[in-house]
C-alpha cells in the first residue's frame, strides 16, 4: 500500500488501484498522476471567464482541462470530466499533450491577445505534476498562469506550484463545516488554509456559488466574507447564481433577488465583490 499526499484523503493504495479522485494511482509503489498529459478541454477564454476580473482584465488566457476531482459536489458544473463515468471514459480516450505541446499552443495565440495559461475545468491539483512542469516552461516563456481550484489540497503542493502561478480564483463552497463533509465530501479547514497560503504569493479571487440550502445563508456569507477579510478585504469575491445541473438538475435556480442581497451582505466586509450568472 502506499499513500496519497495530495489532499486530506491521503488514500492508501494497491498497485495499479485508483484515488478517490479517479486521478492519481499506484505505480511501482508509489502514487503518481494517472492523467499527466491527459487533455479533455482546451480554449481561449476571456479572462474574466475564469473568472477574474483584477488580473489583466481585457486579456485572453488559454484553458486547460484534464479530468478528475477529489470532492463530489452534486451542482457539479463540468461533472462530465471532474467524476463518475464520464471521467473514467475520458481516462481511456482524452488526447495527450505535453507541457511543451501546451506552451507553444499558448504562445501561438499571443496576437489574439492571450496571456498564458489557465489549468481549470476539473480540479488541477489532483494532476499539480502537470501543472507545475508546465507553468515552469510557461515562465520561462514568459507567459502567465492561472489555476482555478476547489483549493483542497495539502500545502506542500501549494509549495511545489507557487513559484510558477501568478493568480488563483478558487471555490470557496460554501462556509458551513458540516455541509462541506457532508454534501461535498470535503473539508473547510484544508480549504481555508489554502487560500491563507496562496494569498501570499498570488493574486486571488474566491468564487462562492449560491446554491439553495448549502450556502444561500446571509450569516454564513457574513462569516465567509469576514473571514476573507482577515486576509485581505481587497480579495475579489464572485457571488454566483446556480442554475440547475448534475444531481440537482431537478432544483429551482436561485432567485436572483437572493443573489444580490447576499452580495450587498459580502460588501459588509470586502471591498469588491461581483455577482454572475444572472
Amino acid at each position: 500500500m502506499s499513500r496519497c499526499k495530495v489532499c486530506f484523503r491521503h488514500c492508501d493504495l494497491k498497485e495499479g488501484v485508483l484515488g478517490y479522485c479517479g486521478a492519481r494511482i499506484c505505480r511501482d509503489g508509489e502514487v503518481v498522476e494517472a492523467n499527466y498529459g491527459r487533455v479533455t478541454s482546451v480554449a481561449l477564454d476571456p479572462i474574466e471567464k475564469k473568472p477574474l476580473r483584477h488580473f489583466f482584465p481585457g486579456s485572453k488566457i488559454v484553458s486547460v482541462g484534464s479530468y478528475g476531482c477529489n470532492l463530489r459536489c452534486p451542482f457539479c458544473q463540468n461533472n462530465e470530466i471532474s467524476w463518475g463515468e464520464g471521467a473514467k471514459l475520458f481516462s481511456q480516450t482524452a488526447a495527450v499533450m505535453m507541457p511543451e505541446q501546451i506552451v507553444e499552443l499558448a504562445e501561438s495565440y499571443k496576437e489574439a491577445g492571450n496571456i498564458g495559461i489557465a489549468f481549470t475545468y476539473n480540479e488541477p491539483l489532483v494532476g499539480y505534476e502537470y501543472v507545475r512542469d508546465t507553468a515552469k516552461l510557461a515562465h520561462e516563456k514568459g507567459l502567465k498562469n492561472v489555476i482555478v481550484s476547489n483549493g483542497t489540497a495539502e500545502l506542500d503542493v501549494l509549495r511545489q506550484i507557487s513559484p510558477y502561478i501568478d493568480a488563483m480564483n478558487i471555490d470557496l463552497k460554501c462556509f458551513d463545516r458540516e455541509k462541506y463533509k457532508k454534501v461535498l465530501e470535503g473539508d473547510l479547514d484544508m480549504t481555508m488554509a489554502f487560500i491563507e497560503e496562496a494569498a501570499k504569493t498570488a493574486h486571488i479571487e474566491i468564487t462562492c456559488l449560491i446554491v439553495p440550502g448549502i450556502s444561500d445563508d446571509a450569516q454564513q456569507i457574513r462569516k465567509m466574507t469576514s473571514w476573507i477579510a482577515s486576509i485581505d478585504p481587497e480579495i475579489p469575491l464572485h457571488v454566483s447564481r446556480f442554475h440547475p445541473c448534475f444531481h440537482m438538475d431537478d432544483s429551482a435556480p436561485t432567485p436572483v433577488e437572493t443573489v444580490y442581497e447576499l452580495a450587498e451582505v459580502a460588501r459588509e466586509s470586502l471591498k469588491h465583490v461581483y455577482t454572475g450568472n444572472c
